[in-house]
């Protein structure tokens, strides 16, 4: 079997192996580097989705009398690639898509159809206006709600299996309810050992110390700041290929470009003035998937977060957005998506 994962990957997995010995990685695709273009087939949901009539308290209740933990609502794109890893590689798990089934009704939900929906609060939007509501930059998107209507989680873009299944199991069996999913995958890795290695190094990297404030004076640009570590497979993807595209590698280069180890205990100025440490700060601001990519204004202000699996086409949009100053007149990155054409 392809082995995909680097040695903190394959801890995080040995820690589901243990909770779950049925639990395997079935599929040998690498889920860190395929081609995020967008699809020339139309996506179609797996016949398990649940038929909804777009009513979600209905649907929770529906989950409730089923004895199930609750609903997931997903939200999609039919030509997302990234919709098509979590539909075929993670759901073509069969573990992954028995637990999903015990615990939980999916809701799918189409983040361009005028359709309209009942949300949990009783309002009636139409489902691109409930995406838009949720901020769901990139799909697929999902929203875990509990069985009393509370949000318990909410993943943003494209996570590999192990880590999915990780996030179904922090909401099934409630323990969101005492500590953050980012606490929760810690608390798992911390009974594994194993050396910590390099990070990748890019000429366009600011060294340190790092002093990002923007608070007081602004920066000449925008600031992106990599928060990677050592050992992380998905982080030498995006080094050995997105970042070596000669279109993406030009556009950074308009960037301040700062690298932190999200382990670390390397002291940070922060954006908006705050001293901290590199892993303190990841913590406050509820990271847990290395590579993330923040991108900051001049004032310090955090324009958007890529904080899940990340390749061309998608990298190169967030910053077009960013370059072209897009966010100044559309914030919604899912809007101004639409209205230049993206």
């Amino acid at each position: 079997m392809t082995n995909l994962l680097t040695k903190g990957c394959m801890a995080l997995c040995a820690i589901l192996l243990a909770a779950s010995p049925s639990y395997a990685i079935e599929s040998e695709e690498d889920v860190f580097a395929f081609d995020d273009f967008p699809l020339e087939e139309l996506l179609q949901y797996p016949d398990w989705f649940k038929k909804s009539f777009l009513d979600l308290p209905d649907d929770l209740q529906e989950a409730l009398d089923e004895e199930k933990q609750g609903i997931i609502v997903y939200f999609g794109q039919k030509r997302c690639a990234y919709c098509k890893m979590l539909l075929e590689t993670n759901f073509g798990l069969s573990d992954i898509t028995t637990y999903t089934r015990r615990h939980f009704d999916i809701i799918p939900i189409d983040i361009w159809s005028t359709e309209e929906l009942t949300t949990l609060e009783g309002t009636t939007l139409s489902q691109r206006e409930f995406s838009v509501q949720e901020k769901t930059n990139f799909t697929p998107s999902l929203i875990f709600y509990d069985k009393t209507g509370q949000e318990a989680l909410r993943l943003r873009g494209y996570y590999p299996p192990y880590q999915f299944r990780a996030a179904l199991e922090y909401v099934a069996d409630g323990h969101y309810q005492q500590e953050s999913f980012p606490d929760y995958l810690a608390r798992g890795e911390s009974g594994t050992a194993f050396e910590p290695g390099d990070l990748n190094e890019e000429d366009f990297f600011i060294p340190p110390p790092h002093n990002l404030d923007r608070s007081r004076f602004p920066g000449q640009r925008p600031l992106v700041v990599y928060f990677e570590q050592g050992n992380c497979h998905a982080c030498d993807v995006l080094h050995g290929q997105p970042l070596r595209d000669p279109a993406i590698h030009k556009l950074v280069q308009g960037f301040d470009n700062v690298q932190l180890d999200i382990r670390s205990d390397t002291p940070i100025i922060t954006p908006s003035g705050e001293r901290t440490s590199a892993s303190q700060w990841a913590k406050d601001l509820g990271l847990f998937y290395t590579p993330s990519l923040l991108f900051f204004d001049e004032q310090g202000q955090e324009i958007i977060r890529v904080d899940s699996v990340v390749r061309f086409y998608r990298l190169r949009k967030v910053i077009n957005y960013i370059t072209s100053r897009g966010y100044q007149t559309e914030p919604s990155y899912q809007r101004w998506r639409v209205n230049s054409g993206f």
